[in-house]
């Protein structure tokens, strides 16, 4: 039997429950001091405080440090050919997002590198920024193709995910987001790809079972209101869950779909209006918000205050990706939560292991420290939840342990 101890946790910090939460139930995480952990066979066996049991395990000492859930990034870009960096330069004199991809640059460049990359070299490539992410406490992630506009480059994406989430120690949550932009084969041809996608491209997804989720850019110059609910409403059809980009740049109706397609979370919310927060509010829709995204745009930062107040599971995501957010580290977006969006130390843990956890289908298994979950444990160089949210630029993690095993963290090698 595989049975791991983990003893001397001067604080552990969790939500609870199996499924995500919103409003005042957001801050309310339980605190045990003088606390202990058992794993056995890769799930969470007991919880308690005190003198830790008499068991046969390997024990591993947290050194009267913090100890949470581990963190689950709920939006990632994260299969991709090359990256964007020539972009920056026009960034910085002020031409917008949507002017670049007009221009054919954005997702239409990202498009064109992945399309001429190898199944082989999209694996390493992600392989290594996986690597990257569990040691900064990511154990579970969510991955979105959207970087091939055609049938068999978005198989390709989802195939890399699949075998990722079979060789690598993180598990992944596969999307399908081939309404990701017009492909510039359609731009003369909008119902064409229309046609491809609900009839072709969601079908065959489908049949091979690659993907969970079924997700849309619903925006101006991307694809209107109308055209997201017909996508998702295919997706539906073939058992994908509805996942929605909404009111990024301009708040065209998206929000507004989660309650009518059943969307299990929208993303970015940037602006989104109050009808929308209170669609969400209705539907149960996670809102999975980005704040490093509108750091790196330099645009506003999602009304996550509002959304808490009515009531909304807020969950926070990387959205790590080529163009717009060209960063994988949870921890600063765990900064952003609290220092952009006000959320309390206690709001954010819940955001990126619970709700994060819920926008996934997956707060069944993971996102909390409770018995018969995945025993997937960050052990924090930190003395309090409150320095997650106050250090910056550092990352803080001493050990990462993912289904009862240590894969990452500062101190990995003392537990190998």
């Amino acid at each position: 039997m595989n049975r791991i101890l983990v003893t001397n946790i001067g604080l552990l910090a969790t939500p609870e429950g199996r499924h995500a939460r919103g409003g005042a139930a957001q801050g309310r995480i339980r605190f045990l001091k003088d606390a202990w952990v058992l794993c056995e066979n890769g799930r969470i066996a007991a919880v308690g405080t005190g003198e830790p049991p008499i068991e046969e395990a390997r024990r591993i000492d947290a050194a009267g440090c913090l100890v949470t859930p581990g963190l689950v990034d709920a939006h990632t870009h994260l299969i991709f050919g090359g990256w964007r960096q020539n972009e920056l330069a026009l960034k910085l004199r002020g031409v917008s997002y949507l002017e670049i991809l007009a221009a054919g640059g954005g997702i239409l460049s990202t498009v064109k590198a992945t399309r001429e990359a190898t199944e082989d070299e999209l694996f390493d490539k992600a392989c290594d920024a996986l690597d990257e992410m569990l040691e900064l406490g990511v154990t579970t992630a969510e991955a979105k193709s959207g970087y091939g506009l055609d049938l068999e480059t978005e198989l390709k994406q989802l195939r890399v995910i699949r075998r990722l989430d079979e060789e690598h120690p993180m598990d992944l949550a596969a999307t399908f987001l081939g309404a990701h932009a017009l492909p510039p084969e359609y731009k003369d041809d909008r119902e064409g790809y229309l046609r491809l996608l609900c009839e072709e491209a969601i079908p065959k997804v489908a049949e091979e079972k690659l993907a969970e989720f079924c997700d849309v850019f619903c925006e101006r110059g991307v694809f209107t209101a109308e055209e997201s609910r017909r996508i998702l409403e295919a997706g539906r059809r073939y058992g994908l869950i509805p996942k929605i980009h909404a009111d990024e740049i301009e708040p065209i109706g998206g929000s507004q779909l989660t309650k009518e397609v059943g969307a299990i979370s929208a993303e970015h919310l940037i602006v989104c209006p109050s009808e929308g927060i209170e669609a969400m509010a209705a539907a149960g829709t996670v809102a999975c918000c980005l704040p490093a995204t509108s750091f790196y745009l330099g645009s506003t930062y999602a009304p996550v205050r509002d959304m808490v107040r009515a009531g909304v599971p807020v969950a926070l995501a990387s959205d790590f990706n080529p163009g717009s957010c060209p960063s994988l580290n949870l921890q600063f977006v765990m900064n952003l939560g609290c220092l952009r969006y006000r959320m309390t130390p206690e709001e954010m843990l819940t955001g990126v292991t619970l709700n994060a956890a819920a926008a996934i289908h997956r707060a069944e298994s993971i996102g909390s420290i409770e018995t018969g979950k995945l025993a997937d444990l960050v052990v924090w160089d930190a003395p309090d939840l409150d320095t997650l949210g106050y250090r910056m630029g550092s990352n803080l993690t001493r050990i990462v342990i993912k289904k009862g095993k240590v894969q990452g963290g500062r101190l990995r090698g003392l537990f190998e």
